[in-house]
Parts: C-alpha cells; sequence; structure tokens
C-alpha cells in the first residue's frame, strides 16, 4: 500500500470516529451547539479526504493511463469530479 492511499484511510478512519463520537453525543443529549459543531468537522474532513483523493487520482490513475484508456478515464474522472463538487 502505497504511503497516499495510508494516508486517506487514516482519515477515513478519523472520521469513522468522528461519526461514532457523534452518534454518543445525540445518545447522551449533548447541547445542539456542540454537536452542530462537531457536525462542521466531519464535513470538513470529508471534503479534505474528497481532495486528496482528486489529487492523487489526478497523479497517478490517470497519469499512468494509456491514450486511449487516457481519454475514458479522464471522462469518467470528469463524471465523479462534478459530483464530488456539487455535493461540496
Amino acid at each position: 500500500m502505497d504511503a497516499e492511499r495510508k494516508k486517506i484511510l487514516d482519515r477515513l478512519r478519523r472520521i469513522e470516529g468522528q461519526i461514532r463520537g457523534l452518534q454518543r453525543m445525540v445518545e447522551n443529549e449533548a447541547p445542539c451547539v456542540d454537536i452542530l459543531t462537531q457536525i462542521s468537522a466531519v464535513i470538513a474532513a470529508v471534503k479534505n479526504t474528497g481532495n486528496a483523493m482528486v489529487q492523487n487520482h489526478l497523479q497517478q490513475c490517470i497519469h499512468e493511463a494509456s491514450s486511449k484508456e487516457s481519454d475514458n478515464a479522464m471522462e469518467e474522472f470528469q463524471k465523479a469530479l462534478a459530483r464530488y463538487i456539487r455535493m461540496a
């Protein structure tokens, strides 16, 4: 596993922990302000992870594809990126 993939997996595991923490906060009836603050942190973490994925994909996958495969890969990537941007 390359270093970038490990970093992304580490980010996702931290996000998973944040989500579990949010569940506990709701179960324990934490103040709404505190819950909203944590939700904001999760959203930022997910966006940053998405950005890291975009950078990683551009550097590795697109660069390594052959010319014909590159056109198809770029088209698929553009569609996925458009969905990601709409979400953000």
